[in-house]
């Protein structure tokens, strides 16, 4: 998740905002310039300012009224699967209100700042409140395969269906999910491509490390084909992957970037001296 922009807009706002950046461990916060100049970023112009925001994909968390946040934002929405977290605070800390993106982090971030604000999170969404877990927001360090399908899955549960659950996910469990095993919705967790479908999740464990080499300035589309092959040819998910991984030389080379990119995980460099320690451990070492 990007940055989170804390909004305020009056003085009396930023005791409750500062709080909120350390309840997000990197909150930046934003004031309005003529009332709070003593913030990280300042701005005259309230709508330009949080527009911009939005567009750039930035969680938005105004120490403010919901209503500013709505009215505000209003002429930007379009596609709510592409719509960042936006949260409203009230100043006394006493609520925490996800406006918009509650599947795509702002459930979690709600709940999070509630906590260290010792207020109440005020989750909205069905999921959530009946069964205790968000399907399309996994824990950290798991990816849903077929998003596009929750939807459909979610309806269906919610009318009465149960969940076959085959493979081990300790946070579906620990849920209210209606598990029985003659269930006609599944959920899969698998570490192999699995086909899912409006009745079928699929989940994968973030459990895959993939090492990167080149040649200097090698072809940034190649990289990403031959990753991707690779693979394709194990039968191995791209959403499994947990991070990308070379030697700190190649800390400039676009295609090892590239690889990272494509496949939204992390990217990570290490000394030759610490490679060459792990050789006998490595079936094929480089």
């Amino acid at each position: 998740m990007k940055r989170a922009a804390i909004i305020v807009l009056t003085e009396s706002a930023l005791a409750t905002a500062r709080k909120v950046a350390e309840a997000t461990l990197d909150g930046e916060i934003h004031g309005l310039a003529d009332r709070v100049p003593d913030c990280d970023v300042v701005f005259s112009d309230t709508a330009a300012h949080l527009q911009m925001l939005f567009r750039q994909g930035r969680p938005i968390v105004g120490v403010c009224s919901a209503g500013i946040l709505v009215r505000t934002l209003a002429p930007a929405l379009a596609d709510k699967r592409a719509e960042p977290p936006i949260l409203a605070i009230a100043e006394d800390s006493s609520s925490v209100v996800p406006l918009l993106g509650g599947h795509h982090g702002a459930n979690a971030l709600a709940r999070r700042i509630a906590e260290a604000l010792g207020g109440m999170a005020a989750v909205t969404t069905a999921g959530d409140l009946r069964f205790g877990v968000a399907l399309d927001e996994p824990p950290d360090g798991w990816t849903l395969a077929n998003g596009q399908d929750v939807k459909p899955f979610m309806a269906a549960l919610l009318a009465g269906g149960r969940i076959s659950l085959e493979g081990d996910a300790p946070w579906l469990v620990e849920s209210d999910l209606p598990f029985d095993a003659d269930g006609a919705l599944t959920i899969r967790v698998s570490d192999s491509r699995v086909a899912g479908g409006p009745t079928s999740l699929v989940y994968h464990r973030r459990n895959l490390a993939v090492g990167v080499g080149c040649e200097r300035d090698a072809a940034p589309d190649e990289a990403v084909e031959l990753v991707r092959r690779t693979l394709a040819e194990f039968d191995l998910p791209a959403g499994a992957v947990a991070g990308v991984y070379s030697i700190d030389l190649k800390m400039d080379e676009p295609a090892v970037e590239a690889v990272a990119d494509d496949l939204g995980a992390p990217l990570r460099f290490f000394a030759g001296a610490e490679l060459e320690r792990e050789t006998p451990r490595l079936a094929n070492p480089s």
